[in-house]
């Protein structure tokens, strides 16, 4: 898919349902850690990334930004640090201006208020007023890979934000996924319209079914059973 088509599916999706899909598709499920939110509720983000490692200077990000493309996210690694920030309003404003979704901080951010006018979408771990007060050797891969919690980010990953957080998908897999999210979505959607129409979930899901063939074989998960019936509520 390309970035336009990318951002057209996932409009109408969620970091939750293409979660789920990793699931269902066997895919490692990527999220950032919780503490990683929006700095403004509602955000939206999706993009390839665009990695870049900071070591105390902001000229990694505007080194990164020569060799982004537009639509692309801006992932800093700056190693969840929680006594410096490491982006502000400059940034962001020159991410913008190049063109990218977003930022996604594996640190802290300052400039709160200048970067909720500026309007870009800035995930990060929270805020803190001093900036670096080191400047370290920079790798030479600082470039092609950024840490984001525990998993490592690079080109040949997508971004995905909102008010659940972030969640990283491979590229090469993302057509995929987001069909199976757009089948979850719409059997979630169907099974959320009947329940206000006085059906429950458990008549939807034939739960009693479920106790039942449960106690004739102890060992059938409640996820078999969904797969059976064509729910998804866990996947």
């Amino acid at each position: 898919m390309d970035h336009q088509e990318t951002r057209r599916r996932f409009v109408t999706l969620t970091t939750a349902h293409v979660a789920d899909a990793c699931i269902r598709a066997q895919i490692p499920v990527r999220c950032a850690p919780a503490a990683l939110q929006a700095l403004v509720p509602g955000s939206r983000l999706v993009g390839r990334a665009s990695p870049a490692r900071h070591v105390g200077s902001v000229d990694v990000f505007l080194e990164a930004l020569e060799g982004a493309a537009p639509g692309d996210v801006l992932v800093v690694d700056n190693g969840g640090r929680r006594d410096e920030s490491c982006v502000g309003d400059l940034v962001a404003l020159e991410v913008q201006a190049a063109g990218l979704e977003g930022i996604v901080i594996w640190g802290l951010h300052r400039d709160t208020a200048d970067i909720r006018a500026i309007g870009l979408p800035v995930f990060s771990l929270g805020a803190v007023p001093t900036g670096p007060q080191r400047l370290d050797v920079r790798p030479e891969d600082a470039l092609e890979s950024a840490a984001v919690g525990d998993w490592t980010v690079s080109r040949e990953d997508l971004i995905l934000g909102d008010d659940d957080g972030v969640l990283l998908v491979p590229v090469a897999r993302a057509g995929d996924i987001f069909t199976l999210a757009e089948t979850i979505r719409d059997t979630e959607r169907r099974q959320a319209e009947l329940m206000r129409g006085g059906v429950s979930l458990r008549s939807q899901v034939q739960f009693d079914v479920y106790l039942a063939q449960r106690e004739e074989t102890p060992s059938l998960s409640f996820r078999d059973h969904l797969r059976g019936v064509g729910g998804a509520i866990e996947e």
